[in-house]
């Protein structure tokens, strides 16, 4: 009997802890579900908070689509002004090129105009020399080495593109020849160069100087 008894008391005892856990089980699991609803709740209320700070989405007003297109009309109007700035600006530097080009190009091709000009009147002096009669032979000799001389030197010009005006037998050509005479001449025909006074010269195209003549009326 006492023994009996004794299991009994021994069977109440273990059960009791595992009655204990088990209800401390129930009692937690109510807890957990109360914080996440919470949690769950406060998340929403988060997001409704963040969509309430968005600003909304407003239509223009009429002043403000005046103000728009006053400011779209000035700008292109600027944008045109400077187009129109740019294409100036860009004949200008065109015209300046194509003059730089030109200055260039005539400054190769008529690179001799200076020296010509100043042996003009050599050749001026050798000419009426040589147009001297020798009355000896010491004379002839020496108007033989200053005729060598003036040939070298027409030569050495005409390779530079300097040469006589043709005049005499010419039709008069106010570009060519600067009439200082007119006079009856048998044999041509009126307005042509009959006689010339001072030979003229030209570079290449352009007239240093040019041929003064007796013009036949």
């Amino acid at each position: 009997m006492e023994q009996g008894e004794k299991q009994a008391m021994e069977q109440a005892t273990y059960a009791e802890p595992e009655r204990e856990r088990a209800g401390e089980e129930e009692s937690a699991a109510p807890l957990g579900g109360e914080s996440n609803a919470a949690l769950h709740e406060e998340e929403s209320e988060q997001a409704d908070r963040e969509e309430a700070a968005e600003p909304m989405e407003t239509a223009p007003t009429a002043e403000e689509l005046a103000a728009a297109k006053a400011q779209i009309a000035e700008l292109e109007a600027k944008l045109a002004e400077m187009e129109n700035r740019y294409l100036r600006l860009y004949a200008d530097f065109e015209n300046f090129r194509r003059r730089t080009r030109q200055e260039m190009e005539a400054a190769e091709k008529y690179r001799a105009q200076s020296l010509a000009n100043d042996l003009l009147p050599v050749l001026d002096n050798f000419e009426r020399a040589l147009n001297i009669e020798a009355d000896s032979e010491q004379a002839k000799s020496i108007l033989q080495g200053m005729e060598m001389v003036y040939r070298s030197l027409v030569d050495a010009l005409k390779k530079e593109g300097v040469e006589a005006i043709e005049a005499v037998g010419k039709p008069f050509d106010p570009h060519w020849h600067q009439a200082v005479m007119q006079a009856e001449a048998e044999g041509y025909e009126p307005n042509t160069v009959v006689e010339e006074l001072q030979k003229g010269y030209r570079l290449k195209d352009r007239v240093l100087r040019p041929a003064m003549v007796k013009v036949s009326q």
